[in-house]
């Protein structure tokens, strides 16, 4: 049987591009650039969305390896992507909305040869919440609140 853990997040956009959202004890900031319109008081939503994606592999990892007893000191995690602009601009309808693609290139430290590493990236993926949500067709419901 499924043990089921649910998450939710609350963000408030005022008067300008900044969104803030209190999760737990931690107060974010969400922001586009200066060169935007924004105040640069934090991350894009996209740079949190490959955030997300980095620190699950991360946190994966350390669970992997510290349930199998793996030699993993550290592991650095690199997300990167190409999107249309124009499409998320509102001047073009064509093509995605989205990233054409992710990369997540990681670097491993830890006394294990390159399949073993290997193998134990594959399972840290297969694991991972936020890559299963990015590649797999996860219903997205966008609802008017009462």
């Amino acid at each position: 049987m499924a043990t089921m853990k649910s998450v939710e997040v609350t963000a408030k956009l005022n008067g300008t591009f900044t969104i803030e959202s209190t999760m737990g004890n931690h107060m974010m900031y969400v922001d586009q650039p200066k060169a935007a319109g924004g105040d640069d008081a934090g991350p894009t939503p996209l740079q949190y969305l490959f955030l997300s994606l980095a620190g699950c592999i991360g946190s994966l990892g350390r669970i992997v390896a510290n349930q199998k007893k793996l030699p993993v000191r550290s592991m650095e995690v690199t997300v990167s992507g190409d999107l249309d602009v124009e499409r998320l601009m509102g001047k073009s309808t064509e093509g995605r909305a989205g990233f054409t693609g992710i990369r997540a290139t990681v670097k491993i430290d830890a006394d294990m040869t390159d399949e073993e590493k290997l193998a134990f990236l594959h399972e840290v993926d297969a694991r991972c919440p936020v890559s299963d949500n990015l590649t797999a067709a996860t219903p997205v419901a966008i609802e008017l609140a009462q």
